[in-house]
């Protein structure tokens, strides 16, 4: 199955880079390929200060080893070893009426003494954080959700969008980070889902990210702003700054087990506003925004 993943991420990482190449029109994914010395390494591809993405990354890695005692804990286990391999990506648009997007889809396995695997689990998902709400855009991106979901279990889309709404909440400003979309973690076998099921799933949701995205950006990369959304935008940026750096475990994973500090803060945009007690104006569209992340609606 890690072979599977794996080499399913590889060819993802390359269909979604050319797929956001083709809607940027301008500049181009620079590749890095880096190893971890514990084992293991990841293949980094960011694109900055283009004409439609102001900063992004898509991300693969692949790390093995002895699981770190920062993990030991989190999974309550002794010393064990683990190999864990995902796709992470962040998209920052320049245009304040384009949003931002997160993806990622991960597989984690851990061994015993013998090197028989104990545990083995999918998680992954995709979510949206606009700076001004289109409602079309938000329930185009819900539909394409659903639609991966639903071809393999009707069930999985209600549940998984409330987790995202969960999951994404930063609670020390009482706020959802942006409108959710997909968030799933720990997927096991079970009686009904095999291993090779849960693959298909999580490889179905990877497949959809770019009919979720792309056609957002197409519609909204070329639509006028004011230096004024320009710093609406950088403001709203500050709590997507705040979430990964107190809340993410994607984050809080990579930083605890020695992974490569540039590809696990690839995610933070460039330019960011911290302005002291800020609110938006009343009745404005800024506004509009804050009462729907404060209050996680449901887009279908």
């Amino acid at each position: 199955m890690k072979q599977q993943f794996y080499s399913y991420i590889q060819n993802l990482q390359d269909q979604i880079c050319k797929g956001l190449e083709a809607v940027e029109g301008q500049a181009k994914f620079r590749e890095d390929l880096w190893e971890r010395p514990e084992g293991g390494g990841g293949r980094t591809r960011v694109i900055e200060n283009g004409k439609v993405f102001e900063k992004g990354g898509v991300n693969i890695s692949a790390v093995h080893g002895k699981l770190p005692e920062a993990m030991q804990k989190m999974f309550n286990v002794g010393e064990a070893d683990f190999f864990a391999c995902g796709l992470s990506l962040v998209l920052h648009p320049k245009n304040p009426m384009v949003p931002t997007v997160h993806a990622n889809w991960r597989y984690f396995e851990m061994y015993d003494d013998n090197g028989n695997v104990i545990q083995q689990w999918f998680g992954g998902g995709q979510d949206l954080t606009p700076y001004y709400l289109f409602e079309e855009d938000a329930i185009h991106f819900h539909q394409t959700c659903k639609t991966a979901c639903d071809k393999h279990n009707p069930e999985f889309y209600p549940k998984y969008k409330k987790q995202c709404d969960a999951y994404f909440w930063n609670a020390h400003r009482n706020e959802a980070r942006g409108i959710g979309g997909l968030f799933f973690d720990y997927c096991k076998e079970t009686e009904t889902m095999t291993m090779e099921n849960w693959f298909n799933y999580v490889s179905e949701v990877g497949n959809s990210f770019l009919e979720a995205y792309v056609p957002i950006v197409e519609k909204r990369k070329d639509l006028p702003y004011t230096p004024e959304n320009r710093t609406w935008q950088e403001i709203r940026r500050g709590r997507y700054v705040e979430f990964n750096l107190v809340h993410d475990k994607g984050t809080l994973f990579g930083l605890k087990t020695n992974g490569r500090i540039e590809s696990i803060l690839m995610s933070l945009p460039p330019n960011v506003q911290w302005v002291y007690d800020h609110h938006a104006a009343a009745g404005s569209e800024e506004e509009k925004l804050v009462h729907v992340l404060e209050n996680p609606r449901d887009w279908l």
